[in-house]
């Protein structure tokens, strides 16, 4: 597997960092010539090593330069895209072990840093504050990043895997934007929640008093406080996420994870919450399109399994066809981080490739 990373301009002009997976091997795009291919293939790795130190803003802004230096399958050898939106206080780096195991069998993988996080942050605002009204900002930038993928790879399905915080913001674009994904994917996530409306105005409260980028103490301890409770004793404020404690020990370690978010953030965070549970936004859902749902069992974000079924008993009622649900005994938070990742991934790649199957049987051209 080799990594691409890109950036692209969002519509508030803000770079945004994506990583991108794809075999290490492979024919080249539809209209490039091996020996293009190979070249550009060089430069950027040459390009990929200096990311990790400081993205190259010229590459950054030449689409053309982009699409050449794909270097990609064609697209008769691939399944289809994942574009992963990753979870709160943390960077799509970390699922890159994640999206090996999807290339090995034939997909690529698209993730972002999403405002305010990762080496998005680095460009412009700095961790923990994702700007005014983040949260629809981070959805425009996903829909953005689904509109570069489809000129790179046209054809090709995509589906849309979203973790934690990244789960909410799929089951906004569930409804403002399915048009443009084949099946949706939702891990650590849950469904309607009580006491939002109290979460944001304390959140607009502080953000009057203390403004709105300072990072929030209070508001971080009242959301992520309680989740350890059930795993004491513990070693670090983050038991929560899994039972393998390396992994732990790697997302304390992680420089772009763990940070403080701010009054600002969570302000529109609990605004996303509440608006994506509203009857009227879900109804908008289209009935056809596939959703996978898997959560650990012991996961205190989708209230150790119950919030996640209800999510699940409510796309039921709305009529969706294709609603999957798993739940994990004994799996906390993050499942590609568990110890179970490996039947994880098993289990995500069957739901694509049956979902992918279902789509070639309906459009054998």
């Amino acid at each position: 597997m080799v990594e691409r990373p890109f950036s692209f301009i969002n519509e508030d002009l803000q770079s945004v960092y994506v990583y991108h997976w794809g075999p290490e091997h492979a024919e080249p795009p539809v209209g490039i010539s091996k020996e293009d291919a190979d070249t550009d293939q060089t430069q950027n790795q040459e390009k990929q090593s200096q990311a990790h130190d400081g993205f190259s803003q010229e590459e950054a802004v030449d689409p053309v330069n982009l699409n050449r230096n794909l270097g990609l399958a064609a697209p008769a050898a691939l399944k289809g895209i994942v574009q992963i939106v990753h979870g709160m206080a943390e960077t799509g780096r970390r699922y890159e072990e994640t999206a090996a195991g999807l290339v090995r069998h034939g997909y690529l993988v698209y993730a972002a840093d999403l405002r305010g996080h990762g080496r998005t942050a680095d460009q412009y605002e700095g961790l923990g504050y994702a700007g005014k009204d983040g949260h629809n900002g981070m959805v425009k930038d996903i829909l953005l990043l689904r509109e570069e993928i489809g000129k790179r790879h046209p054809g090709l399905p995509v589906f849309l895997l979203g973790h934690s915080m990244g789960s909410f913001l799929v089951q906004k674009v569930m409804y403002t934007g399915p048009e443009r994904y084949n099946g949706f994917l939702l891990t650590g996530s849950c469904g309607r929640q009580p006491f939002l409306s109290f979460g944001e105005k304390l959140a607009a409260l502080q953000c009057r008093l203390q403004g709105e980028r300072k990072p929030s103490l209070l508001l971080n301890a009242l959301v992520f406080g309680p989740y350890n409770r059930q795993f004491k004793p513990v070693r670090t404020p983050f038991d929560w996420l899994s039972r393998d404690t390396a992994e732990v020990d790697r997302f304390v370690a992680d420089p772009y994870c763990g940070e403080l978010c701010s009054a600002g953030f969570f302000c529109d965070f609990f605004r996303l919450l509440r608006e994506i549970h509203r009857p009227e936004h879900m109804a908008r859902i289209p009935v056809d399109k596939p959703v996978f749902l898997f959560s650990g069992a012991e996961d205190p974000v989708g209230h150790n399994g119950k919030g996640v079924e209800r999510l699940a008993a409510d796309y039921n009622r709305l009529g969706l066809r294709h609603v999957d649900l798993k739940l994990y005994p004994g799996a906390r938070h993050e499942l590609f981080h568990e110890f179970n990742r490996e039947e994880v991934i098993r289990d995500v790649l069957q739901w694509l490739d049956r979902q992918a199957g279902r789509l070639s049987a309906a459009d054998p051209s």
